[in-house]
């Protein structure tokens, strides 16, 4: 049994993992081909810094996902405050379960809604253009302000709550106590549900596509419009290129949890031994 589940193990790794591979391999071959590589070159990567409708829309996808992870850890942090200190058990439910839709609901239906009520409201106010980079933004912030919700409502379950009391009978404001005390501890959820948000604004399409304006273009959406035609080895030198920066911002996250977590067992240990 445990050779089975070892060579099970390895297969679903080598099924998920394998076009990565094949892809990071690939941008660097001298040819076009996906078939054969023809010799190591960094001539896909020099295309790509040349292509300036690319890179464009590189700008704009960062634009878009920074903007979106501000906004939503803001909000998000704020409303789980506020989910957290709610007395009514049945009102914390609903909302809970109403935060929960935009992860449920299938981006095609996210979108296609969001669309609408973006043209209703630009017809209603008389705009020539109702779509553009703020309604993009608009329901960026929308799906992705419940990840970030998810990540930081466990932690302040977690938070002592006699910590904040102390450091208001020591003189601290609500406020003070707010931001010196509370921020802290539930930074590692805080940084969690930032670089979710991040990520899943810089992988959307569906809603993006269907929220876009004339004159704004993310990466999703030109290299869709170039399958149309054909996308170029360059297009798998920018996907190495971002694949390594969501790994790097995963390791991150991953060790500010530990981090967190042995600074929680180091408190423990000294609470036992006082």
């Amino acid at each position: 049994m445990k050779i089975a589940s070892k060579v099970y193990t390895a297969l679903v790794f080598i099924f998920l993992f394998a076009p990565i591979v094949i892809l990071l391999v690939f941008s660097f071959n001298e040819g076009r081909s996906l078939a054969v590589f023809s010799g190591f070159s960094l001539k896909w990567y020099r295309e790509l810094f040349r292509d300036e409708a690319t890179l464009t829309s590189v700008r704009n996808t960062l634009l878009l996902a920074v903007s979106a992870m501000v906004i939503s850890t803001v909000i998000g942090v704020a409303a789980s405050v506020g989910i957290e200190r709610l007395r009514a058990k049945w009102l914390k439910t609903a909302i809970n379960t109403v935060t929960d839709i935009p992860m449920t609901n299938p981006d095609i239906i996210t979108g296609i809604s969001l669309m609408l009520m973006f043209v209703f409201a630009g017809r209603l106010f008389g705009l020539a253009n109702s779509l553009s980079f703020w309604t993009m933004l608009v329901a960026h912030v929308t799906f992705c302000l419940p990840y970030v919700i998810l990540q930081v409502l466990p932690k302040l379950r977690q938070l002592d709550p006699a910590l904040p009391e102390a450091a208001m009978d020591l003189g601290c404001t609500p406020w003070e106590a707010f931001f010196k005390v509370t921020i802290p501890e539930i930074m590692p959820g805080i940084v969690t549900g930032a670089i979710m948000a991040f990520t899943m604004s810089l992988d959307d399409f569906v809603i993006s596509y269907f929220t876009s304006g004339a004159g704004f273009q993310t990466l999703p959406i030109r290299i869709y419009n170039m399958t149309k035609k054909t996308v170029t080895p360059k297009m798998y030198a920018l996907a190495t290129i971002i694949f390594f920066v969501i790994l790097a911002l995963l390791l991150i996250s991953n060790l500010t949890d530990d981090d967190a977590m042995a600074k929680r067992r180091e408190k423990k240990r000294l609470k036992g031994k006082s």
